[in-house]
């Protein structure tokens, strides 16, 4: 793979963000760059009186023929020359199968690797008819043919320990090119082995669910599987080569159930096709033009890129210029029994190239992520909630709020994206919750990364609750700070957006301290990705449970102020997910329940309202501008000039043909505060269950916009617990202390609070309010605090 996968992948030194220029990227193809002539070649395999051999002296060798030009040159005698002149037809034929195959393989191998009971066998032959090219069961065509008896035989002849170890040096004693290869199900075991093999193969793990393997298992009768006895059931060995699969494989083919093994082939040899293409998924800019796109060859990002820049140099937010996979309906029903982190990894591998993150990195990072840190093992559970009415918990995390999803992922992207020899500071605006989780999920990063990345937060001074403000305080570490502005979440936003185009001071960074700066906002892509996988997940649990069948519509109603979470769900949509609308709920800042009810975004007198669900305190949602590049078919002149006219004009109007769009995909409603809280206290009193204040805005929103037809899933977006205050006067205590501890203490006996907030109540007994820095609504402050704080965390270049 290429070294991209490694620290990001740069085409030229001006890339860099940062002083020093560093070739991260190497040519993908130069394992293409001499051809080996295919040993099937019909015709000259006669003329050269030559066939492949195989031979198990000190190495187990498949041959291949000398590159094309040496053998015309050396080898070919008068007899193969007339052949190619008198049957010139059969010739072009004979060199197009060899030169398909070739520009594929070059002298690497494909290596299949899964359970036993995957396929590997069948599905490798199929792949290797295709390709016209030699096909290698280790089974059938090394081990057993080296140990002159059956697999089973020498088994049961040696035992489970030493099998392992005659079958990793078997592996160890082979060697292959141009070939198609299929191991045995034991293998990836050996880890000497499978590191020989790896060297001059792509690995492509044929992943069949567990229920669907003993199935067919059970239908075969297999005498062989390796560590099979009356202790170990086969699912328990099924479960403990996982691990193993995950650690080796290159690129992963999902497989449902009932997939014919000739689907299975096309799929591998697609799968290897992106993986070695690495130029295909490339990233655009919301506001870039065709014209432009098509004329700049070396303004192609990639995932690597993006994840670093945050934000497009034209202001614009970046977007997959080939738009989402789509998975296939079989696909998502063989992810119903899968878990979460297993959800997670089939799906970002197919959004994310293992040219920018290898697949078994990326798998790494997301069990990082989505393990011990979350204090529900089902990660992002769904509950019932009252009638067609399901809840989706989404503040199991270590931060008590939907936005760890994001959070607790991205920092490791972001450091397995960036360069080691240059220093980041994060920036974040945040209304409410982002900023514990930003300062939670870079703390987490290892020791030598938070040396050269460290996180600034800034949010609205007063215009978060008592609770998050604690929380935010209570977050910072040796690497993250929190800073209070006095104004709104809006202007935050815009300030950060404002500095990163201001390029006098961010050169000024670069230069002077070897730093560049970056975005863990919802503006960045790496945000918005794990996001869908829980909307994704929560529709196959439904599944799971037996609510519905697959291919049942579902609503889906979330909290929004910023647009991330809602395009999320619609980009689940995009992907194969059954999901009929996605509702908008807003509360008194309803700028957006106005623009999908009317088509014009106006932001002319109005004020932000300060409400009890901070978090969707917005006016200017920044995720919008993505959602409308995507139903304008990508216009991005038309995105500027809207946007442009927003910021200068303070309002902008869709056309009629647009408008209509967004009506089929998005429907809206708002929530009083006293709707809100009057929410709260009904559902409390009904079930005993608390919703937070955001929740409870969807709640309302849903039961007057839902018509009952299909299931309903709310995004329950924090626990209830952050809003103490609020909660607290809906529960109607007639008393409530406006000290913080007071009032968590007071909802505990409610309800027991999540892992975060006891920890907060020990961080508030020892520290009080805490301490934080505050500054003004000014850019200059702003750069000031970021410079001060750059010059104390990071070593200056000159």
């Amino acid at each position: 793979m290429g070294a991209r996968g490694c620290r990001g992948r740069y085409r030229s030194s001006s890339q860099i963000p940062c002083s020093v220029w560093h070739p991260f990227r190497r040519d993908l193809n130069a394992t293409h760059s001499a051809l080996l002539l295919h040993n099937t070649l019909s015709g000259l395999s006669s003329c050269l009186g030559k066939t492949p051999t195989i031979t198990h002296q000190k190495m187990f060798h498949i041959f291949q023929y000398r590159p094309l030009r040496l053998i015309t040159q050396n080898s070919l005698s008068s007899m193969c020359l007339k052949l190619m002149l008198s049957r010139p037809v059969a010739f072009a034929q004979i060199w197009k199968s060899w030169f398909s195959s070739h520009s594929l393989l070059g002298n690497k191998n494909i290596i299949l690797m899964g359970p036993p009971g995957a396929g590997k066998t069948t599905i490798g032959r199929i792949v290797g008819q295709k390709l016209d090219c030699p096909v290698i069961d280790i089974d059938d065509d090394v081990l057993e043919t080296s140990w002159n008896m059956s697999v089973s035989e020498k088994l049961q002849d040696v035992g489970y320990e030493e099998f392992l170890e005659e079958e990793g040096k078997a592996l160890l004693n082979f060697s292959a090119s141009g070939s198609v290869i299929s191991l045995s199900g034991s293998n990836p075991m050996h880890a000497a082995g499978m590191q020989h093999v790896k060297k001059n193969g792509i690995v492509v793990y044929l992943d069949v669910p567990t229920t669907v393997i003993m199935s067919r298992l059970k239908s075969m009768a297999v005498d062989r599987i390796v560590g099979l006895s009356a202790g170990n059931s086969l699912k328990d060995i099924l479960q403990f080569r996982k691990p193993f699969y995950k650690r080796w494989y290159d690129v992963r083919v999902f497989c449902g159930e009932d997939i014919a093994a000739e689907v299975v082939a096309e799929k591998v040899l697609d799968a290897v096709k992106r993986y070695q293409d690495s130029e295909l998924e490339t990233f655009i800019s919301t506001r870039s033009s065709r014209s432009g796109r098509s004329m700049e060859k070396d303004s192609h990002k990639y995932f690597s890129d993006i994840v670093i820049q945050g934000l497009a140099p034209d202001g614009g937010l970046f977007v997959p210029e080939r738009r989402l996979p789509k998975f296939t309906a079989g696909e998502w029903q063989g992810l119903i029994e899968a878990t979460y982190i297993e959800r997670a990894e089939v799906i970002l591998e197919r959004c994310i190239h293992p040219a920018d993150i290898p697949a078994s990195k990326l798998a790494e990072i997301i069990g990082t992520a989505y393990g011990e840190n979350f204090s529900c093992s089902k990660v992002a559970p769904v509950r019932h909630l009252a009638g067609n009415q399901f809840l989706l918990e989404l503040f199991h995390g270590p931060t008590a709020s939907f936005k760890d999803f994001a959070l607790q992922l991205m920092p490791h992207l972001f450091a397995s994206c960036i360069p080691r020899s240059c220093n980041y500071l994060i920036l974040v605006a945040t209304s409410g919750d982002t900023g514990s989780a930003v300062l939670d999920g870079f703390s987490r990063l290892h020791d030598t990364d938070k040396q050269r990345i460290a996180v600034m937060n800034f949010f609205p001074e007063d215009g978060v609750s008592p609770i998050q403000k604690s929380q935010m305080i209570g977050c910072q570490k040796e690497n993250a700070w929190s800073v209070g502005v006095k104004s709104d979440f809006d202007f935050c936003q815009t300030a950060i957006k404002q500095i990163f185009t201001n390029s006098d001071f961010t050169g000024f960074l670069t230069v002077e301290y070897g730093t560049a700066l970056a975005a863990a906002n919802s503006i960045n892509w790496a945000r918005l990705l794990p996001q869908i996988v829980y909307h994704a997940s929560a529709y196959l649990d439904l599944i799971h449970q037996g609510i519905i069948p697959f291919g049942s519509p579902v609503d889906i109603c979330i909290p929004t102020g910023n647009f991330g979470n809602i395009l999320a769900a619609f980009y689940a949509k995009m992907m194969g997910i059954p999901i009929r609308k996605c509702i908008c709920a807003s509360n008194e800042n309803n700028v957006l329940t106005d623009f999908i009810r009317t088509g014009v975004y106006d932001l002319r007198g109005r004020k932000l309202i300060p409400t009890f669900s901070s978090a969707v305190d917005i006016l200017k949602s920044s995720n919008l501008e993505r959602y409308l590049h995507l139903i304008a078919n990508e216009d991005g002149q038309l995105v500027t000039q809207l946007f442009n006219q927003l910021e200068n004009q303070g309002h902008f109007q869709l056309r009629k043909d647009l408008l209509e769009k967004l009506q089929q995909d998005l429907v809206a409603g708002w929530c009083s505060e006293e709707d809100c809280l009057a929410a709260i206290h009904s559902v409390y009193s009904t079930t005993g269950y608390i919703l937070d204040t955001h929740t409870a805005v969807a709640k309302v929103v849903a039961d007057r916009l839902q018509d009952r037809t299909c299931p309903i899933i709310i995004s329950s977006t924090a626990h209830y617990s952050k809003f103490a205050p609020a909660i607290l006067r809906a529960l109607r205590i007639a008393e409530i202390n406006q000290n913080p501890l007071s009032q968590l203490h007071l909802l505990s006996s409610y309800s027991a609070l999540p892992p975060i907030h006891w920890g907060l109540l020990e961080t508030l007994k020892k520290t009080g309010k805490g301490d934080h820095q505050v500054c003004a609504a000014d850019m200059s402050v702003l750069m000031h605090h970021i410079e001060t704080l750059i010059q104390n965390h990071f070593m200056k270049v000159f």
